[in-house]
């Protein structure tokens, strides 16, 4: 999952980035309103948390801006205010839900999963591939029964490629989903990750389910090959 932050006050910047990373989101951060729209219209995000008050472009404006290209990506707006005018209007200007500042991280992060959840774009919370079972609100994935340990990033990176069985994904693809911004250009990243998969889904069975497409990228599919 990647996610977009869009918060100028630093240290809750860090203390939310920190918590999403540990649960396994890539994210992406910007300290000010036209930072946080030119990301959130160029890279395809699984969820958007928009502070209001943010520099040069407020985080109503952002999401106006959001709204005009992307009808789908959740957004969650943070925010000081408690009024429920305030509440009403971004609601109806097209976020998905309002949290008020201060707030626990527990309780963003459940409200993020309630979006992830209901979200259009989301598919079926366990997705199978021959053998293979990623199920995606435990975070758990067996092969042939078994259970199988992953790395958050592991498991960030086999989910991506689940949600798009029989799809060939390129590095550039995968680097934008499951890495964050800092790891623009590193594709070989994505090379020892996908050896790291194949060590633990593949290599114990003679059906091969991640494949190299060689010169476009990588599939997890049924086809045999490697």
């Amino acid at each position: 999952m990647r996610a977009l932050l869009v918060e100028d006050e630093e240290k809750l910047a860090n203390i939310i980035g920190r918590g999403l990373k540990a649960e396994g989101f890539a994210v992406d951060v910007a300290s000010d309103g036209v930072r946080g729209l030119e990301l959130a219209i160029t890279y395809g995000y699984d969820v958007i948390i928009l502070d209001i008050i943010v520099p040069k472009l407020s985080g109503t404006e952002v999401l106006s801006g959001i709204r005009q290209k992307n009808r789908q990506v959740p957004v969650l707006m943070l925010t000081a205010r408690d009024a429920v005018a305030d509440k009403v209007a971004h609601l109806e200007a097209g976020a998905d839900d309002y949290l008020t500042k201060p707030f626990a991280f527990s309780e963003l992060l459940v409200r993020i999963r309630a979006l992830l959840r209901r979200a259009p774009v989301q598919r079926a919370d366990v997705i199978r591939i021959a053998d293979l079972e990623v199920d995606r609100l435990n975070r758990q994935v067996k092969r042939a029964g078994r259970r199988l340990d992953m790395s958050a990033k592991e498991y960030a990176l086999l989910e991506y490629l689940a949600l798009n069985v029989e799809r060939v994904l390129s590095r550039t693809m995968i680097i934008e989903h499951v890495w964050d911004q800092s790891f623009e250009g590193v594709t070989n990243i994505v090379d020892v990750y996908i050896r790291q998969l194949r060590l633990k889904i593949d290599d114990a069975h003679e059906l091969k389910l991640i494949r190299t497409v060689r010169g476009a990228g990588y599939v997890l599919s049924e086809q045999a090959g490697r």
